[in-house]
C-alpha cells in the first residue's frame, strides 16, 4: 500500500470509491493523456467521469482561468457577474428551451436538486417519476430518486418516487419487442401508472443512462412519454449531465433524439462544460425558474473563474466542431469495438453514440452479468496504458468509454487495441 493510499484510508470515508487494487494518483495531463506519480503515461478514455470534455490542460481554458483568477476569484451571486451573464446567454440560446432562464450550481447533483425543487414548487407535488436503472447524484434528494441500488444508500427521501420502464432497451420485460413495440409498451405502462396516482410533478430522465452503463432507449421514447405527461401537466426534466455538449455526436443534447414533442421543460447540465472546473446548472422556462416565492442565492455557483473556464471551453468546442469529431471518431471506435466483441467470449453488447460507449460483459456462455470480469478488464487496460470506467444496473459489469471529444483516429485505434488485449487476457 502506498503512503498516500494509507493516508487516504485514514482520513476519508470507507464508501469513497477508488478504482484499481493499487489506486492511481494522477499528477498531470495533456491532450488525451495523463501521467501518474510514478511517471507512467496513460491514454485517458474516461476523462475524470466524462468531465474533461475537450482536452487535458487545454491552453484556451487554462489561460482564461489564470487571467480571471488574476482579476478576482469570487464575488457570489449578490453582485453582477459579467462572465456568468455571458455564459448564461450562450447556454440559454443553445438549450432549445423557449424563454429560457439559467441558474448555475457547482455540480450535476446540485443541478438536479435545483430542478427537483423547481418542479415540486411549480407543481405543488412531491411525487417524481424516474427511470429504472437511473442515477442523478449523491445528495439526499438525488439519491432518493436514483433507480440504481448500487448508488442509493437509503430509501429515505423528501420525495415520493415512482419508477418507469424504458431506460434499458435490451433487458427487462419488453426487451424482446421491436423498437416501436418497446415504446408502445413503455407508454402503456406509464399511462397505467398515472391512472393509480395523483399527478406527479415531473419525470426526470437521462437520455442515455450514464452510471447505469450507457444504456439507450429507442429514439422517440421520451417524445412519446411527453405526450402522456402533457395530458396531466407533468414536467419533463432532461438530465444532460453526461449527454450534453455534443458527446453523443448525433446531437448537441441527448433530448434531441426525442424532440418530436419539443424541448424539455428543464434540462440540467454539468461535467463537460467546465472541462474539470466545478460547473453545473439548470435551464428552465421562465415561468418555472421564476416560480420560487422566497429569496435564494448561490455562494459558489457562477464563480467568475469557473464561468471564464466554461466560456473558453464552450467556444473551443463549437469552433473546432467537437460534436462532429465525436460522431466521426466515435463511430469508428464503436465499429472497432464491435469487431473485437465478435471474437471475444463474454461480451454481450457494445452500445453507444459518439464518444459515449458501453461494453457489457457477461459470464461466457450465459447472460449473467460479470462484475468480476469488468473489474479484471479495468485492471488489465490500466496495465496496458488505458484508463476506462465501469458501471451498470444490477451489477457493475459494463465498461464505460468516454474520452475527451478531441480524440484522434490514431488514439481511438490505440485504445481499441489495448482494450482488445485486456479483454482477451482476462477471459
Amino acid at each position: 500500500m502506498s503512503d498516500l493510499y494509507a493516508r487516504h484510508k485514514a482520513v476519508l470515508p470507507d464508501w469513497l470509491a477508488l478504482y484499481y487494487q493499487d489506486p492511481l494518483e494522477i499528477t498531470h495531463g495533456e491532450g488525451r493523456h495523463v501521467w501518474d506519480a510514478d511517471g507512467n503515461k496513460y491514454l485517458d478514455f474516461f476523462g475524470g467521469i466524462l468531465t474533461t470534455m475537450t482536452a487535458h490542460a487545454l491552453p484556451e481554458v487554462t489561460k482564461a482561468v489564470s487571467e480571471q483568477a488574476g482579476r478576482i476569484i469570487h464575488s457570489s451571486t449578490l453582485y453582477l457577474n459579467r462572465p456568468m451573464v455571458e455564459l448564461a446567454e450562450r447556454i440559454a440560446q443553445l438549450s432549445g428551451i423557449p424563454d429560457a432562464r439559467v441558474f448555475f450550481t457547482t455540480s450535476g447533483t446540485e443541478a438536479n436538486d435545483t430542478a427537483l425543487l423547481l418542479a415540486t414548487a411549480h407543481r405543488r407535488s412531491n411525487q417524481i417519476l424516474a427511470m429504472r436503472n437511473s442515477y442523478h447524484g449523491r445528495s439526499f434528494s438525488a439519491v432518493g430518486i436514483t433507480g440504481n441500488k448500487g448508488w442509493s444508500p437509503t430509501s429515505l427521501s423528501p420525495l415520493q418516487t415512482l419508477y418507469v420502464h424504458g431506460g434499458v432497451r435490451t433487458r427487462g420485460p419488453y426487451a424482446g419487442l421491436s423498437d416501436a413495440g418497446f415504446i408502445a409498451a413503455c407508454v402503456e405502462d406509464l399511462r397505467d401508472l398515472l391512472g393509480h396516482v395523483r399527478p406527479p410533478a415531473a419525470l426526470i430522465a437521462e437520455p442515455v443512462q450514464g452510471v447505469g452503463g450507457f444504456t439507450i432507449p429507442p429514439d422517440g421514447l421520451y417524445a412519446a412519454f411527453r405526450e402522456v405527461l402533457d395530458e396531466h401537466g407533468i414536467l419533463w426534466i432532461a438530465d444532460e449531465v453526461q449527454t450534453g455538449w455534443g458527446r453523443t455526436g448525433e446531437h448537441f443534447w441527448g433530448w434531441q433524439a426525442h424532440d418530436a414533442a419539443g424541448p424539455p421543460d428543464m434540462l440540467t447540465f454539468a461535467k463537460g462544460i467546465g472541462n474539470g472546473m466545478s460547473i453545473g446548472g439548470v435551464v428552465a422556462r421562465a415561468e418555472i425558474m421564476n416560480c420560487l416565492d422566497s429569496n435564494s442565492i448561490s455562494t459558489f455557483g457562477g464563480s467568475p473563474v469557473t464561468m471564464a473556464a466554461g466560456l473558453a471551453n464552450l467556444s473551443y468546442l463549437l469552433e473546432h466542431d467537437l460534436q462532429g469529431n465525436a460522431r466521426r471518431v466515435g463511430g469508428l471506435l464503436i465499429e472497432r469495438l464491435r469487431a473485437i466483441a465478435e471474437q471475444v467470449d463474454g461480451v454481450r453488447e457494445v452500445r453507444g453514440r459518439g464518444l459515449m460507449i458501453g461494453v457489457e460483459l457477461v459470464k461466457p456462455g450465459t447472460g449473467e452479468a460479470h462484475p468480476e470480469g469488468a473489474a479484471a478488464v479495468l485492471e488489465a487496460a490500466r496495465e496496458g496504458g488505458l484508463l476506462i470506467g465501469k458501471g451498470g444496473g444490477h451489477d457493475t459489469s459494463v465498461l464505460r468509454i468516454a474520452p475527451p471529444l478531441s480524440l484522434t483516429v490514431a488514439e481511438a485505434e490505440e485504445g481499441a487495441a489495448i482494450l482488445d488485449r485486456a479483454l482477451r487476457c482476462t477471459r
